[in-house]
């Protein structure tokens, strides 16, 4: 059997009306919508940790308190994601979307008008119930649509929301920065022009929804032995999602801080690194899927999580210059990991695309949160930069990547 035929056959059973995707252009679209969205999603989310410097100006907010903002956010998400992934895979619920993004849109405008702190934590908190409902149920869909090719459907959908992480900040500097609080209602638009297209989606998936075939499932439980061999499989990738993720906060969350403290630049430079920071994640982020499809997502995940080793290494001691690049490269590699994870558990656990995908979904938003919340205190009692120096050995979490088992599928060998 070829790999087309394959793709096809992966596809039919993952939905009970085949005749509602007609062939590969419809199911592209269907994953172009959905990155689509998840840009929007994320460009709305990505705006929290971009207005910061604003927030802490007219609030008088201390490191503390920004990482406080963070953790509202992140674990709001975080502990919504498993428990709406849970769910959905007993019921799936695709319209909950267009809801979820509703949330989003009240978050925005409160936080645009919020008079003080605590109603600046509420605002964060309806966004991120926003994004808990929108990353499991789509990611469920995304896999329906992705014709066999699951890291390439994952790595698209995922490419969306990198970009938008990216994006936010940039529109932070153009549009919130010089017009100040109330501005960030303009991005209610974004929140319901994806809730326009998201229910379209729905409409797709609605017809196409089914159930796998047991035989498709059958084949692919057999690919991980033991039960004991899938949850210390599981373990390692928590631990790699950790390492992954709490380096990435100290970027997200504190990179224009370090910038302005380091050498003095302005928020708007901060802010322009930090899009350049975030559109290589973006870059990584799409790269990651396809590759692993082809190589294996082990491979994958060594050369991202081992490989970025070097680079925030040498981050803390870099000028200016050399501080962008390594940031950027890091972005590129470290974000290449996530594709790869995802799609590498749902194979080990088949069947449970909204289990797997709202844990760790959720996982990466929690740990973004805590760490937020824990390098803001460290930052407090000794500074900025000691927080990069201290998080540059995180990658040496990936090392744990060895004891993971190889799942390749046949057709990655085959191609390979």
């Amino acid at each position: 059997m070829t790999t087309t035929d394959e793709a096809a056959g992966e596809s039919a059973s993952s939905v009970a009306a085949p005749t509602a995707l007609t062939g590969e252009s419809a199911a592209f679209v269907v994953l172009g919508a959905l990155s689509f969205s998840h840009l929007l999603n994320d460009l709305v989310s990505s705006l929290v940790p971009a207005v910061y410097p604003l927030l802490k100006t007219s609030f008088g907010l201390n490191f503390a308190q920004i990482g406080l903002v963070t953790l509202c956010f992140q674990l709001t998400a975080s502990l919504l994601q498993p428990a709406v992934g849970v769910f959905t895979d007993r019921r799936p619920m695709p319209y909950s979307l267009p809801v979820g993004m509703g949330f989003t849109l009240c978050g925005l405008l409160l936080l645009s008008h919020a008079p003080h702190f605590a109603l600046v934590l509420l605002a964060v908190m309806l966004v991120g119930v926003g994004s808990a409902v929108f990353h499991p149920e789509s990611s469920r869909i995304a896999r329906a649509a992705s014709g066999g090719r699951h890291g390439f459907a994952q790595s698209l959908f995922q490419m969306g929301g990198a970009t938008g992480s990216s994006l936010g900040p940039l529109l932070a500097a153009l549009i919130v920065m010089p017009r100040g609080q109330g501005s960030i209602a303009l991005f209610a638009l974004v929140a319901l022009a994806a809730m326009v297209v998201l229910t379209g989606v729905c409409r797709w998936h609605k017809r196409a929804r089914g159930k796998p075939r047991a035989s498709v499932r059958a084949k692919a439980a057999a690919v991980v032995a033991t039960p004991h061999r899938t949850r210390l499989a599981l373990f390692i990738l928590l631990l790699l999602v950790f390492s992954k993720y709490f380096y990435l906060s100290s970027l997200t969350s504190y990179y224009t801080f370090y910038l302005i403290d380091r050498f003095h630049v302005s928020v708007e430079n901060a802010q322009i690194h930090l899009f350049v920071f975030l559109g290589a994640a973006a870059l990584g982020t799409f790269f990651g899927g396809p590759i692993g499809d082809r190589y294996g997502r082990k491979a994958v995940i060594w050369g991202s999580i081992v490989g970025a080793l070097p680079f925030t290494l040498m981050l803390p001691y870099a000028n200016l210059f050399w501080t962008g690049i390594l940031s950027a490269v890091i972005g590129l590699v470290l974000s290449s990991a996530f594709s790869a994870i995802l799609v590498y558990a749902t194979e080990l656990v088949p069947g449970r695309v909204g289990t797997i995908s709202g844990l760790f979904f959720g996982l990466a938003f929690g740990i973004g949160g805590l760490g937020a919340a824990v390098l803001g205190e460290v930052a407090d009692l000794t500074s900025i930069d000691f927080v990069y120096r201290l998080c540059a050995y995180l990658p040496l979490v990936g090392l744990l990547t060895a004891f993971l088992p190889n799942l390749e599928r046949p057709r990655t060998l085959r191609q390979g």
